[in-house]
């Protein structure tokens, strides 16, 4: 194998673990501090954004831009194997926005809480969960296309493009009945949103991970 094959190894290899890392250390994180913070805080009724609000929100901030990075990284993997269609150049490329919006999510406009212990947005964090949402299905949903014409991919095809549409389907329910704060089924708005997250995009993402994983060449001496 010559140099250059090992490095693309070796950064195909990278680049899966981050996919699959990514969303796993994640979801350990804030379930760490939901547990850590169950007197104050609910899982069905708050989101995991606003673990980000309060003395310790500093963790919650750190875990998205970890895992921001990590989804970048994830993207330009991807892109490496999926480059030669329009379609995977386009997909991965989303992907690599939602990661930046992670990482302003945590880094640029996070939740804050005010004196009286109410969370709230001062600005911008809004947006880029929107951002993140709606990249990730648009990513998922146009990589699916990518997929379906490399037989090494051709079975994640379909699963990755359901994950992707019904993403974009909870996307207007999610910003119309759900996040609002006097929108009818707020109350609710931790567990719809952890749905998403871990009923769509997370298999989604970790079922590419794992396939990169695989595809990725192994390196020799």
């Amino acid at each position: 194998m010559t140099t250059t094959l090992r490095k693309q190894a070796s950064w195909l290899t990278v680049a899966a673990w981050a996919g699959l890392v990514g969303p796993v250390l994640f979801t350990l994180t804030w379930v760490a501090q939901e547990l850590a913070r169950i007197q104050e805080y609910s899982p069905i009724e708050e989101t995991v954004s606003a673990l980000e609000a309060g003395p310790k929100g500093w963790i919650q901030q750190v875990n998205f831009v970890v895992f921001g990075v990590l989804t970048m990284v994830f993207a330009a993997g991807l892109y490496r194997v999926l480059a030669p269609s329009r379609a995977g150049v386009i997909g991965s490329a989303l992907l690599f926005v939602s990661g930046i919006a992670l990482v302003l999510a945590g880094a640029g406009f996070p939740l804050r809480e005010d004196a009286a212990g109410v969370t709230y947005d001062p600005g911008g964090h809004q947006p880029n969960g929107f951002v993140f949402f709606t990249s990730s299905a648009l990513a998922l949903l146009v990589i699916s296309f990518a997929l379906a014409r490399q037989d090494e991919w051709q079975k994640l095809a379909i699963p990755v493009r359901v994950a992707g549409i019904l993403m974009l389907v909870s996307n207007p329910f999610m910003g119309i009945l759900v996040i609002p704060d006097d929108a009818p089924l707020h109350d609710w708005a931790g567990l719809a949103q952890r749905l998403v997250v871990l009923g769509m995009l997370f298999p989604a993402r970790l079922a590419l991970s794992q396939r990169l994983l695989r595809l990725a060449p192994v390196t020799r001496d």
